[in-house]
């Protein structure tokens, strides 16, 4: 599984394949015949530009950044917490960070790299807004943001730091994916947070379940120790690994308020909490939270996502 901070369901490279492929088929279907497509083969036709990247017509979000993430119109408009693990850690990164923007909701197609989040800068009133800032580069685009500010020091220069990452990166999120995205007792959460959104016909709503269940289950597999007998999945072993990279963690937060000794939460804070929150919200529909229930015998970090959640959302 990549490092990319960038949450591929829904919208993977298998479902762009599989929209590849059916367009291929529309084309044959429409194709010209020869004599007609001679005709128009010489008929000039206009060219028109591409479109603009999406930009909502509301003077607040010209004169402040944008996110394009995945939410509610009604949780952008109160500045809530995303429903997805990868557009969440990078909403709390720039509120800890101190940057103003507003939140939009979004989806992958409309993202210029295919997955949220992204964000539009504000405009400027000579050069207009500026190029989008894709998930990989958002890192980057704060710290230019923030050259001015006195800078925490860089706990990347940490030796135990990408050690840790990988434990919320990988083990965390392979928990996360079986449960969202495989245990069928949460299908009805999976259908109103990604499907529904998409399409009302209940074709297309079955064959985005199962692309989604497929996606899932593929990058599941694709991390499986080298212990694990290949093209499995182990649910038992999965949670396995997640209680002890929650244990792990536990023990690296101590009493501290903030991971690594930081005067204030950092990018590493805002990656756990991207998924704390929502494994610890009462209201966010799950049928079977096996690994919130996990988190919950660890009152470090219970009480890290309930700092993060009173002092910035």
């Amino acid at each position: 599984m990549t490092n990319d901070d960038s949450e591929q369901f829904p919208g993977t490279t298998k479902q762009q394949d599989a929209r590849t492929s059916i367009s291929a088929i529309w084309d044959s279907l429409f194709r010209l015949p020869p004599p007609l497509k001679r005709i128009f083969d010489q008929t000039p036709l206009v060219t028109y530009p591409e479109n603009a990247a999406p930009l909502r017509s509301g003077k607040i979000e010209r004169r402040r950044n944008a996110l394009y993430i995945f939410t509610t119109d009604e949780a952008a408009y109160r500045g809530q917490p995303s429903f997805n693990p990868s557009c969440l850690k990078w909403q709390a990164f720039l509120r800890f960070e101190g940057l103003e923007f507003v939140t939009v909701p979004s989806s992958n197609h409309a993202s210029p790299s295919g997955s949220l989040p992204f964000l539009l800068p504000t405009s400027d009133a000579k050069k207009g807004r500026g190029a989008p800032v894709v998930g990989g580069k958002l890192k980057r685009w704060v710290a230019v943001q923030q050259k001015e500010k006195v800078k925490s020091k860089e706990v990347q220069e940490d030796v135990r730091y990408e050690a840790y990452a990988s434990l919320v990166d990988h083990v965390i999120r392979r928990a996360w994916l079986y449960q969202l995205y495989l245990d069928s007792a949460n299908y009805p959460l999976l259908h109103r947070l990604y499907i529904a959104p998409c399409s009302s016909n209940s074709f297309v709503q079955l064959a985005m379940a199962h692309q989604l269940h497929t996606s899932a289950s593929a990058e599941i597999i694709k991390s499986n120790s080298s212990s694990s007998p290949s093209n499995t999945i182990d649910e038992d072993e999965i949670f396995r690994g997640a209680e002890e990279a929650l244990a792990a963690l536990a023990e690296l937060l101590g009493d501290e308020q903030w991971f690594f000794d930081q005067d204030k939460p950092g990018l590493f804070d805002a990656g756990l909490y991207a998924y704390t929150e929502l494994l610890l919200d009462n209201d966010f529909g799950w049928a079977e939270n096996r690994l919130g229930g996990m988190l919950r015998s660890h009152a470090g970090i219970v009480k890290h996502r309930e700092t993060i959640r009173e002092m910035y959302f």
